[in-house]
């Protein structure tokens, strides 16, 4: 910890501090906070087009983090954030409007009877 508290007070540290290898990450920090606030919002407002979108840039982001030297940890952090939340979105706006999820949220799910099932309960309708 004391080495630590000793870079802080170096000029390394405000070089870092004042570089946009800081505060180009501090700054996109917005993009997965509010990504992970949209988490608890309703399905039916997610842009899957949006979304899809943001998770590719942030992986895009991800690599260049990675690849730059020196590696921008931050920046990493950051866009790994945002990729998994976005994925997350992804996968709700999926179920909510391809695989059933806004019909069970509206009590729109009709039961589907096929005619041996409603020929089964003629008959035991009829034994009665």
């Amino acid at each position: 910890m004391a080495t630590f508290f000793t870079w802080l007070k170096s000029p390394a540290a405000r070089e870092y501090f004042f570089s946009t290898h800081f505060w180009g990450p501090v700054a996109n920090w917005g993009l997965p906070i509010a990504a992970l606030s949209d988490l608890a919002k309703d399905e039916e407002f997610i842009s899957g087009t949006m979304t899809t979108t943001l998770m590719c840039y942030s992986m895009v982001f991800m690599r260049f983090a990675w690849r730059v030297q020196p590696r921008n940890y931050l920046l990493f952090a950051c866009h790994t954030t945002n990729a998994l939340a976005q994925g997350v979105q992804d996968a709700r706006f999926l179920n909510y409007w391809y695989n059933g999820g806004r019909e069970k949220k509206l009590g729109l799910t009709p039961e589907v009877k096929g005619k041996v099932t409603e020929a089964i309960e003629a008959a035991k309708d009829a034994k009665k």
